[in-house]
């Protein structure tokens, strides 16, 4: 039996007795192990599986170039990083872009935007195009229903993909979003959004105005969040595959 035979043999029988993740887990330890990390093989780790909380904040860190893959180097590269922080938050505030009233996701946001060079008054974002695309192909009828109520182009787009659910969804659950984000699949944000739908559909097809529909997806209840992103995964990879490791 091969390597990865024996790995895939272990994963199915830890599921099956109650331990799902034992195995993942220790894969990932091995890739952190790495003198210098694989950042290929983060990434499609990190879109395969849960991220185990003890090493979600290092991943995230390695995956947005934040840290360097050598370990050697996390120590200075951080304390270099924290200055950079401070120093390009001054200037957003400097030139009155945020203050201390600003949401810190969006704070963040609008550094992003100007050590990327892209600051613009009016942001546009092309998810929502997408969301009704995927929306329809799931359930046409309740696309059909958004937009003879006028809601569709008046969902809170900015809560779901500017914001990236911050705000909407629950922490635990919002990070199993973010696994994905950060390792590099924005596009999970469109079936977090469209599984929303789905979920809630009974409730929003029985409002019959835009700001009604609205108002109840900026509050969505908070106990199903984690059968809503596991349905929004499973989404995902229906509609773009599964992730493989390379060889």
């Amino acid at each position: 039996m091969t390597d990865d035979s024996q790995r895939n043999f272990r994963s199915v029988y830890y599921e099956k007795v109650g331990f799902r993740g034992v195995e993942e887990k220790k894969s990932l330890e091995i890739l952190l192990k790495d003198d210098r990390l694989d950042t290929e093989k983060l990434c499609t780790f990190s879109q395969r599986f849960p991220l185990p909380s003890m090493y979600r904040a290092l991943v995230w860190k390695v995956l947005l170039g934040i840290l360097p893959p050598h370990h050697e180097s996390h120590a200075k590269v951080m304390m270099y990083r924290k200055e950079q922080y401070s120093d390009v938050l001054h200037a957003l505030k400097v030139v009155r872009f945020v203050s201390d009233a600003t949401p810190q996701a969006e704070v963040y946001l609008r550094m992003y935007q100007l050590e990327s060079g892209k600051l613009p008054r009016s942001p546009s974002f092309p998810l929502p195009k997408a969301f009704e695309q995927y929306l329809n192909l799931e359930d046409g009828r309740l696309l059909t229903h958004l937009k003879m109520c006028s809601a569709a182009p008046r969902l809170p787009y900015d809560l779901w993909f500017k914001r990236c659910f911050a705000g909407c969804l629950p922490e635990s659950s919002l990070q199993r979003v973010w696994d994905k984000v950060v390792s590099g699949s924005c596009k999970i944000l469109v079936f977090v959004a469209v599984e929303i739908l789905l979920t809630f559909k009974i409730k929003v097809m029985a409002l019959n105005s835009a700001e009604k529909i609205t108002k109840f997806l900026e509050n969505i209840p908070q106990d199903s969040s984690d059968a809503i992103v596991s349905k929004a995964i499973d989404l995902w990879h229906k509609h773009c595959g599964t992730p493989v490791h390379s060889s």
